[in-house]
């Protein structure tokens, strides 16, 4: 969706559009958000995409801001917990020292998680719906737009998409109301100043890599240990904050985790991909320090940066599944390649 001024849009959207013109993206995101939160609508919300995509790619690239360098703790694990109420960026800061991520018990409310998880059903249901033709599509749910930086290398979005699908998984930039519930998310929690004073700079959302994930009980794991650092860079500045919309850990899918601080991608010539870490590649790096496999309560969150190393955790047995979404957020001044930048 194009935000052009026409006498179709209504007079919101066109004050919005009129704004764009004069370069005020912000304002206009504002704009919109208010009158989305008064009465929800799908052409606000895909205005709302569109705009955020724009921005973020506009944003300047500045000198960094020199956020505090996160220091090794030789303690190493168990994982390090916070309260909600607890969570700050010395916190923060104190969690990746020690145990390479922070767990937040209980950080988005019982009620608030569960209709987020009924929303990701919806925005795969509407995936499976626009692919197979079943029937129409909700655009609110699922509208997917270019990935320029991954066209780029040769390969189109749609293959992307379906591999995703293929694992339960859909981008949230793909669905224009769970992008909006997510944004609204972050806001309430109050993560996004926690970020900004984190990372030293107001921060850009991932379109590659921020994803909602329903993953099945018999999901591949063998292969997949590995750093996000490995493909996004290790001087990147990044917070991801995962957070599980439904128990998981012992009967569905959880995360196995090494809890420790490692302050460099680890390579692994026998590794299965050239971004993943064989098993003995882990227990070295390890160094003695236990893996955890965590029993996650709806709402909890696990944030982590690009050196945690981890995978999905599943075993034989498990039965249900798991739905979960990680959203990457990155410095502007160390932005990665090839992530689609989208405005927070």
């Amino acid at each position: 969706m194009d935000m052009t001024v026409s006498d179709e849009l209504s007079p919101v959207l066109r004050q919005a559009s009129e704004m764009e013109q004069r370069g005020e993206i912000r304002e206009a995101i504002d704009l919109l958000t208010e009158a989305n939160r008064r009465r929800q609508d799908g052409e606000i919300e895909r205005a709302l995409v569109h705009l955020r995509r724009e921005g973020g790619r506009a944003t300047p690239v500045v000198a960094p801001a020199h956020p505090q360098s996160i220091t090794v703790d030789p303690r190493g694990g168990p994982l390090f917990e916070v309260d909600p109420g607890d969570l700050t960026v010395a916190s923060i800061q104190e969690g990746f020292a020690v145990s390479g991520c922070v767990l937040v018990r209980g950080l988005v409310p019982v009620d608030r998680a569960r209709r987020l998880a009924a929303g990701m059903d919806a925005a795969l249901d509407a995936y499976d719906a626009a692919t197979s033709g079943s029937g129409p599509v909700d655009h609110a749910w699922y509208d997917p737009r270019p990935m320029p930086d991954r066209t780029a290398a040769g390969l189109p979005d749609d293959v992307h998409r379906e591999f995703l699908r293929g694992r339960g998984a859909l981008w949230t930039a793909d669905s224009p109301r769970m992008l909006f519930e997510l944004f609204e998310l972050i806001d309430d929690l109050g993560l996004g100043s926690l970020m900004t004073e984190l990372l030293g700079e107001r921060p850009l959302l991932s379109g590659i890599k921020g994803t909602m994930r329903r993953v099945p009980p018999d999901v591949e794991v063998e292969g997949r240990w590995h750093q996000d650092g490995a493909f996004l860079g290790e001087q990147v500045g990044a917070l991801n904050i995962w957070v599980t919309l439904s128990r998981c850990g012992r009967d569905a899918p959880g995360l196995d985790i090494v809890p420790k601080r490692i302050d460099h991608v680890v390579t692994d010539a026998e590794a299965r991909f050239d971004w993943s870490l064989s098993d003995a590649a882990v227990l070295e790096a390890a160094g003695g320090t236990p893996i955890v496999r965590p029993e996650f309560e709806i709402g909890d969150a696990l944030l982590f940066d690009q050196l945690l190393v981890h995978r999905t955790g599943a075993s034989p047995g498990m039965v249900h599944e798991r739905h979960a979404i990680e959203s990457w957020f990155f410095s502007p001044s160390a932005y990665p390649i090839g992530q689609l930048p989208i405005l927070y």
